[in-house]
């Protein structure tokens, strides 16, 4: 092991555990990188300021080995588990291979885990608690010039991977994990089991990292150019207060971009202040009598030439200074996507923290139009949930992190009419498939099998206790049946591709 800071080797311990610790102590104003020896040589120096563009921020890339196996699926069916590599991608799962993070927030976490002398299980440690924190954790292939092997292989066992589940998870997950061992691998695994019932308990624990600067150096002058996007049908009150607040905000959008839609043949337009009244931005409007949010935001998309999309309700309430604030937000952290804090009336945060977010909210987020011009709300979901999801998932995949803010807040005032589902009933409701197809859509499309067989796994102990079976045979055989129909139309939705064939496909049945 060599440690060097400017081309010139420095004395610390040979444990690189002891060694990161003491680095991070002598020199709490620099970046620590570590990095494989032989992969030394491939080390972007000139990108890292790039890769580490504030100080809340720890990113690796996994070129010859990964910490957990795959197996880790079966207990975490976030978005952070299966990680794409060709892009910057946010994730708590960290390798050795190369990788880096400030002195100074390093050291937030050396009371904790000071006594961790597995290099790898104490990045994914420092990773895995700081993100629910405020740390942002990503893998990023800029940070080395080589490709990764096709295979990468775990360097931690069964009893790393228990005893890491046991910490940073519920109590329950590592009885979960246990079940998933003997039913899909077919293992008894007692020992790392009972090994993992005597670790030290993090899940939940708080690290205090509001001393900490978060401001991106990488965040060029504000650019104050904002479409808003509005899918609306059967709320024209709502509507018109939603252009209200818009009206007078501090920092004006260039283009409200409104979908209005009414499946009633023969119908008109139900909004004629758009064309009536003085609005201080430019009205897109189009009405049309089909139904479906995820049809209506890709038709309004085309329409977008700012630099930011908001994605709107047609029935919440903003504060005056809720675009400006948020696109300050964007600025501050040299984030692509905010995800602001929606909530209905008189009901509390839950996540106090600006943090990595698992999901997607597509009617309370902001996004940098560069990534929105190159993708689409899948339809296949218009006949029932799981389009936010999607949408999120193919942000992520195209190297946009999604960053949840809890002090930027909407009210949502959950309009008791109108929506977009234009089937009441969707055609496989009489056969009760279990979960609905449009989830399975999602879960095929993202999930490793892994975390496929956990979701599985899951979904089948957590409804037991709701519905009227108790006999756990006959329990069993009715939700496999439910699973097997869920797949059969999933694969059916998304073997129709086309808007066209899903259409003829949905009318037939």
């Amino acid at each position: 092991m060599r440690i060097e800071k400017n081309g010139e080797q420095v004395a610390v311990s040979k444990d690189p555990c002891e060694a990161l610790w003491q680095l991070a102590e002598a020199f709490p104003e620099e970046l620590l990188v570590w990095i494989e020896k032989d992969l030394s040589y491939f080390l972007r120096k000139e990108k890292l300021k790039d890769c580490f563009d504030h100080d809340l921020l720890m990113s690796s890339y996994a070129v010859k080995t990964k910490f957990l196996s795959g197996k880790i699926g079966y207990v975490d069916q976030l978005p952070f588990i299966n990680v794409k590599c060709g892009v910057k991608y946010p994730t708590w799962r960290m390798s050795s291979d190369v990788g880096g993070i400030k002195g100074q927030t390093l050291l937030k976490f050396r009371d904790m885990f000071k006594h961790i002398s597995d290099f790898d299980y104490l990045l994914n440690s420092v990773a895995k608690l700081g993100q629910q924190n405020g740390l942002f954790c990503y893998s990023d292939p800029q940070m080395i010039d080589t490709v990764r092997d096709k295979e990468l292989m775990p360097s931690a066992g069964n009893k790393e991977l228990f005893s890491f589940v046991f910490q940073h998870y519920k109590s329950i997950r590592l009885w979960l994990l246990f079940w998933c061992f003997v039913r899909y691998e077919k293992a008894f695994p007692i020992g790392a089991l009972i090994t993992a019932l005597f670790q030290e308990k993090y899940f939940k624990k708080d690290i205090d990292l509001s001393r900490i600067e978060l401001k991106s150096n990488r965040a060029g002058e504000p650019v104050p150019s904002i479409d808003v996007i509005i899918p609306t049908l059967g709320r024209k009150q709502y509507l018109l207060q939603v252009l209200e607040d818009l009206k007078i905000q501090s920092l004006l959008p260039k283009k409200v971009i409104i979908l209005e839609q009414d499946p009633a043949p023969g119908s008109q337009s139900e909004l004629p202040e758009l064309q009536t009244q003085f609005w201080p931005f430019e009205i897109v409007h189009h009405f049309t009598h089909q139904t479906g949010a995820c049809n209506a935001r890709n038709v309004a998309l085309k329409e977008v030439d700012a630099e930011w999309v908001f994605f709107a309700d047609d029935d919440i309430r903003l504060e005056e200074d809720l675009l400006q604030k948020s696109l300050e937000e964007l600025k501050r952290l040299g984030a692509d996507c905010l995800n602001i804090n929606c909530k209905q009336e008189r009901e509390k945060t839950i996540f106090h923290k600006i943090k990595q977010w698992g999901s997607f909210g597509s009617g309370t987020s902001i996004v940098n139009a560069d990534f929105c011009r190159s993708l689409s709300f899948d339809e296949i979901f218009e006949y029932g949930f799981g389009e936010d999801q999607d949408y999120g998932m193919q942000l992520r995949d195209a190297g946009c992190d999604i960053i949840y803010h809890p002090k930027i807040e909407i009210l949502h005032l959950k309009a008791p009419r109108g929506g977009f589902r234009e089937l009441s009933q969707p055609p496989w409701e009489k056969d009760k498939p279990k979960p609905s197809p449009t989830l399975m859509v999602y879960v095929k499309k993202y999930y490793t099998p892994e975390q496929q067989k956990g979701y599985k796994t899951e979904l089948f102990l957590r409804y037991y206790s709701s519905q009227e079976i108790k006999n756990p045979s006959k329990y069993l055989k009715r939700m496999e049946e439910g699973w097997r129909r869920s797949e059969e139309w999933a694969d059916r939705l998304m073997t129709s591709s086309s808007k066209s064939t899903r259409e003829k496909f949905i009318n037939e049945v």
